[in-house]
């Protein structure tokens, strides 16, 4: 892949945030998203985290209009993806990167489309270069290796240069030199205004990419924010009351997760935490700092998390 100048950076429209509001859906009996709420800003990237079945792939699909919500709902700048105009000038996607015909070549592929949606053929050309297949775009996709077809998949959200990018696991596939060709690029995109959704279990490299995470299980939301903000020392808290305490907080100026009956609080000490916990009459049962990796803050989100819906 290859940045440079104002290939694959978003150009023209208004910044653009992604909104996700009291999302609701079954599959059945099975409740795949519960009230999930959450905003992916302009201008940055965010990281879209949970385990396998967490209902990542389904929040995206709604978004996208390809699955339909039991409650609330998903916007793209205040619009149902289905009522935008010209969708694919707005927002690119990549949820499934096997959709190609393996006969046809991704120049081909990508003519296609491009004719489809109006856009001059040149940008065909472009976009190629830009995930770095020049090279084999003549080639049958049913050639392409896993990381190639991602890339073309890539390409074809990026045909529109739309402003808005929903990405489910884009980096699956690629060897180190393409993922660190897409976080640039992505983060090219996201300095030029546009706003990225990136779905990944590639912690690691998220850490890298992100400025901001949405973290999930079993379709709640269990962590959002800066990832800068996640990282840093968190104040853990157990006590009698966790909605008042919680109130009490967030009204001190803290940013408080709320992960089954416990408390993650950025923003305030330890000592600050509890001085307003003892002056309310709340009892502390537990108190502590922490800090860690992304890795470590997911992998403690989600156990919580679990433990509490059982």
């Amino acid at each position: 892949m290859v940045v440079a100048g104002a290939v694959g950076t978003p150009s023209g429209p208004p910044p653009i945030p992604i909104e996700v509001d009291g999302l609701t859906k079954r599959y059945g009996s099975h409740l795949a998203l519960d009230d999930l709420s959450f905003v992916a800003r302009a201008g940055r990237v965010t990281g879209f985290l949970g385990p396998n079945g967490s209902g990542k792939t389904t929040t995206m699909k709604v978004m996208l209009d390809l699955a339909s919500a039991d409650g609330g709902g998903a916007t793209i700048g205040g619009t149902r993806y289905r009522d935008l105009p010209d969708p694919t000038s707005v927002v690119g996607a990549l949820v499934e990167s096997n959709a190609f015909h393996p006969g046809r070549s991704g120049r081909n592929q990508l003519r296609i489309l491009a004719d489809v949606d109006g856009l001059d053929a040149e940008r065909v050309d472009e976009v190629l270069e830009t995930v770095g297949l020049g090279g084999a775009a003549d080639r049958p996709v049913g050639g392409y290796s896993l990381g190639m077809r991602q890339r073309l998949g890539l390409g074809c959200a990026l045909l529109g240069d739309p402003p808005v990018l929903i990405l489910d696991e884009p980096a699956n596939g690629l060897d180190p030199k393409g993922i660190r060709e897409m976080r640039d690029l992505l983060r090219a995109r996201a300095a030029a205004g546009g706003t990225t959704l990136v779905s990944s279990h590639l912690l690691a490299e998220v850490e890298l990419l992100a400025d901001d995470v949405v973290v999930v299980d079993r379709g709640r939301l269990v962590a959002e924010g800066a990832l800068d903000d996640l990282r840093t020392e968190t104040v853990a808290v157990r006590c009698s009351d966790p909605s008042r305490l919680a109130s009490i907080l967030e009204g001190a100026g803290a940013n408080v997760n709320r992960d089954g009956g416990e408390l993650s609080v950025q923003g305030l000490s330890e000592e600050e935490t509890g001085r307003l916990a003892f002056d309310a009459g709340i009892v502390i049962h537990r108190l502590h700092a922490e800090s860690g990796t992304l890795e470590e803050r997911f992998l403690r989100w989600t156990a919580t998390a679990g433990e509490a819906s059982r």
